[in-house]
């Protein structure tokens, strides 16, 4: 991989992370049109994407910084201070702390169960991130037609969080999309556009976080000091394009639907099974 090859890769991660048109797809596709992907090796590939999504960590962390530094006051005043409250009774941002780690547990499960899946050459095949993408931009079109668009921040209960965290899950399958799937169930469930996708945003932290971690860690056996920096190249080039995604899309959808990216989910879809 060259340095140009890493600058372009995080670019693409960091504008595609966060808006529904899969990061892992567009990463893969790119992948193997430069030829990087080891068809003997797929894991590595996997680390590498899951390494540069830590850039993605930091920019969703410095957008939602003071999110996160009131949820996090919060809630341990709430929980672990002096005068403990039940949730009922617990501000916004300490039951949104809790609402992040109960929407978090489906992703910590299911990603240690399908380990082996992500890590192996099917989730890199062509047409699986192509039918990916097509079927799950059908339901993200179906939610958009079937939404509410009532409930705000405040009103996600446990139990929206708990599926909106098994609709992340989904995002395992490269093609589906983390800010897709979990957009999608959002919508279905009744959030306003713009709350789904912030929802979608805190929540995707610590998985990002988790996997970008563990990845790395098994990934230091195989990576040299050429591949470390370029590594770094895209990790901080996905951090920087990253940031400017999430503020593009929730303004976006403060008056748009999602619907320009269904049609490119689809038409990219399309594309890529007629050049099978």
């Amino acid at each position: 991989m060259s340095l140009i090859e890493a600058l372009i890769l995080g670019i693409i991660q960091g504008l595609t992370e966060f808006i529904p048109i899969s990061s892992s797809a567009h990463l893969t596709l790119a992948g193997h049109l430069m030829g990087l992907i080891d068809p003997d090796n797929p894991e590595k590939w996997t680390a590498f994407i899951a390494v540069i999504q830590l850039g993605t960590l930091f920019a969703v962390f410095i957008y939602f910084s003071n999110d996160v530094f009131q949820m996090s006051k919060s809630f341990l005043n709430d929980n672990f201070g002096k005068s403990k409250i039940n949730y009922k009774n617990q501000s916004l941002n300490s039951k949104l702390g809790w609402l992040i780690i109960i929407g978090s547990i489906p992703i910590v499960i299911f990603g240690y169960i399908l380990k082996k899946i992500i890590e192996g050459e099917f989730t890199k095949e062509p047409i699986v991130i192509a039918s990916s993408l097509i079927l799950f931009a059908i339901l993200l079109a179906v939610s958009e037609r079937v939404a509410k668009f009532k409930k705000s921040i405040e009103e996600i209960s446990v139990t929206d969080s708990l599926i909106i965290g098994l609709a992340q899950c989904i995002a395992l399958i490269p093609g589906a999309s983390r800010s897709g799937t979990t957009i999608t169930a959002g919508l279905f469930l009744g959030l306003q556009r713009e709350t789904a996708a912030r929802f979608s945003f805190l929540l995707s932290m610590p998985a990002i976080l988790a996997s970008g971690v563990l990845q790395f860690y098994q990934s230091l056996a195989f990576i040299n000091i050429d591949d470390s920096l370029n590594i770094a190249v895209a990790t901080i080039v996905s951090a920087i394009s990253g940031y400017w995604s999430i503020a593009f899309l929730l303004k976006f959808l403060k008056t748009r639907s999602t619907m320009i990216f269904v049609i490119y989910r689809i038409i990219i879809g399309v594309i890529i099974l007629t050049n099978l």
